[in-house]
């Protein structure tokens, strides 16, 4: 990965703008610390910082132009596919001056512009300037793994890797209230939203088109939406398939002129890529995390039998919770964007611990919306099929309501799944789903801020996430939903964020839109039943993995929030972030609702009340960061 920026003006010249530039490129410098550029012509400025993966050489150094200078790119993100190109290209006669993915990629551009991106397969954000057209091509990739940010006005467009690259032009800062509502509600933001007005996320999938006459918004892919009335293979064919093209997407990704490998949880997904790059590589480097204060969540002797049998080069990093509370404020300062997904402290970790040793990894990332992996898939299924046991579990409610509840013990966390699953049980089908992919209901976000959005909270995700003509009580749908909502705003920035703050590569076989399409046109019956998750993935490959990994019960990346902000967190909220003179003078949240949540903090029955402060921190913490002068 590296960092990219730059400034199209629609009437002005570029070159007023070099050092809003050089300011941009240095803002991302950590998504690329091997090198740095820039380009200005005309109404166009390019800037690249850059992470080197394939050809590590000089030659592959960017901004990128072609033989005649006419054409020039910036790019973010691995072309895996670029090898297949290369040759039909040369055979054109165009000379290589290198061997980077990035050249044969402009030369793509070049051929077939626009329609070169339904050939490409990778992650990626960039942007193509035809100087003869004055024009530019500014693209994501299809999953939204690889972010783009845009600031525009009517005098110019302004785009970035990541926010804090946006900002650094100086462009007016306004809270966008509907998307803070949101924030609330999720604790991070749907690739839709951004925190500020006037400044966008481009859609995966989605290109722009910019020149002197405007802005034209285009779309190349969509993930696919099951469709009941095609005829899927049998089963059995569908393993054989799915195994062949994960396969292939594996291979694909353990291409690198840095040293690679793979993050080996202990957990299905990263189990079978790793159990597959090793088929394909020689000693593969895994990596581990292992929780020496939360033996709950420790996954590390799975890790090893994966690694044991397929005798790769393995390495665990065993923290404490003081070295997760250690991160804290490098996450906090890194974070540009609101982002409340407190695993993303041991995200940043691992990714800390493993540069170390490797500039690329593989991961499992985007296995549970496509296979159906989570909880709360197991609890639409339970919902849309309720037997007896299901509904005595919702008549219950209001006993549930009344039990301690929290996620800082194995009991309090059953209690607190009750509870939501009975209160969501009565939902129609498409607010149950929005109910249990929140932390915070609407009421709870009406109560916390002081300027309450009509549209804002559940209704724009309604309107902007969900289908109104889709029937979210099937399966299927619910994962179309979360392919869209969870992994995009949710886990694809996390892992970007924490990754790209610590120099190194993260690589999604899984989210190979070969796979993708594959998957999403398969029968929920064949990722989800009554006694399991996942099924096919399971079946797919469970001769290549220990038997002790495939039924036991799924694990995360938790961190003790309940008894930081108890203990060591505590001077931090009370004194500064959430103070009450503080809330007061900032005017954006009722001190009401705040000394609520306080109190709450501190009771037998914290609920979801440690998330929701969390969340608070770190928007207070990047609220005093950009608006506090």
């Amino acid at each position: 990965m590296c960092g990219i920026s730059g400034i199209y003006c629609f009437n002005n010249k570029a070159e007023k703008y070099t050092a809003e530039l050089n300011s941009s490129v240095k803002a991302l410098k950590l998504r690329g610390p091997d090198d740095n550029g820039i380009f200005i012509d005309g109404n166009i400025g390019l800037g690249h910082t850059r992470l080197a993966i394939t050809d590590t050489s000089k030659a592959g150094k960017q901004p990128f132009s072609d033989n005649t200078g006419r054409y020039n790119i910036v790019f973010n993100g691995e072309i895996y596919n670029y090898k297949d190109y290369k040759n039909e290209l040369a055979k054109d006669g165009i000379k290589f001056v290198s061997n980077s993915d990035t050249e044969v990629l402009l030369y793509l551009l070049i051929k077939y512009g626009d329609k070169a991106l339904s050939k490409i397969n990778g992650c990626f954000a960039f942007a193509f300037y035809d100087a003869k057209e004055n024009t530019c091509l500014i693209a994501r990739d299809t999953m939204g793994i690889n972010p783009l940010h845009y600031y525009k006005d009517n005098e110019k467009i302004i785009f970035a890797s990541e926010l804090k690259g946006v900002l650094a032009w100086r462009i007016p800062k306004e809270l966008d209230y509907t998307s803070l509502t949101t924030y609330f509600q999720l604790n991070y933001l749907p690739t839709e939203q951004s925190i500020l007005k006037n400044v966008y996320k481009l859609t995966p999938g989605t290109y722009l088109i910019v020149s002197q006459l405007g802005i034209e918004q285009k779309t190349y892919y969509k993930i696919p939406l099951y469709d009941s009335k095609q005829t899927p293979p049998t089963y059995n064919d569908a393993k054989t398939k799915l195994y062949s093209l994960v396969d292939n997407a594996v291979k694909l990704r353990l291409t690198a002129d840095a040293p690679l490998g793979c993050f080996l949880s202990g957990g299905i997904d990263s189990s079978v890529i790793t159990a597959i790059a090793a088929q394909h590589t020689d000693k593969l480097n895994t990596f581990a995390l292992g929780f020496t204060d939360n033996k709950y969540f420790d996954e590390t002797n799975y890790a090893e039998l994966v690694a044991k049998r397929y005798n790769t080069n393995h390495t665990v990093f065993k923290v404490s919770n003081d070295d997760l509370l250690q991160g804290l404020n490098s996450v906090l300062d890194y974070i540009d964007e609101p982002f409340a997904d407190s695993s993303a402290l041991a995200v940043n970790i691992l990714c800390k611990l493993t540069q170390q040793k490797a500039t690329v990894v593989l991961s499992g990332d985007g296995a549970d919306e496509l296979f159906s992996g989570y909880n709360k898939h197991r609890a639409h299924y339970n919902a849309r099929y309720a037997g007896t046991k299901e509904k005595m579990l919702a008549a219950m409610n209001p006993v549930w309501k009344i039990m301690p509840k929290s996620r800082n013990s194995k009991q309090a966390n059953l209690m607190r799944q009750f509870n939501k699953f009975a209160t969501g049980f009565k939902f129609d089908a498409a607010d149950r789903y929005l109910f249990w992919a929140s932390i915070g209901s609407d009421n709870y976000t009406n109560s916390l801020l002081k300027n309450k959005i009509p549209e804002a909270g559940f209704e724009f995700l309604k309107q902007h996430i969900l289908n109104p003509d889709i029937d979210y009580s099937e399966i299927n749908n619910v994962l179309y939903a979360d392919m869209h909502l969870v992994l995009q705003g949710d886990m694809l920035t996390k892992v970007d964020l924490m990754s790209m703050a610590n120099s190194i590569e993260v690589r999604v076989p899984f989210l190979d839109y070969t796979v993708v399409d594959f998957v999403a046109g398969l029968p929920a019956s064949y990722k989800i039943t009554s006694t399991t998750t996942k099924k096919i993935l399971k079946e797919t490959f469970a001769q290549m993995l220990p038997s002790e990994l495939i039924n036991r019960p799924k694990h995360g990346f938790e961190v003790p929030l309940l008894d930081w902000l108890k203990k060591e967190l505590w001077q931090m909220i009370d004194n500064d972030l959430l103070n009450s003179s503080f809330i007061i003078e900032q005017g954006i949240f009722e001190i009401e609702t705040i000394n609520i949540l306080k109190k709450k903090l501190f009771s037998n029955n914290p609920e979801d009340t440690p998330a929701k402060i969390w969340a608070l921190i770190v928007f207070q913490h990047w609220w005093k960061k950009y608006f506090s002068n």
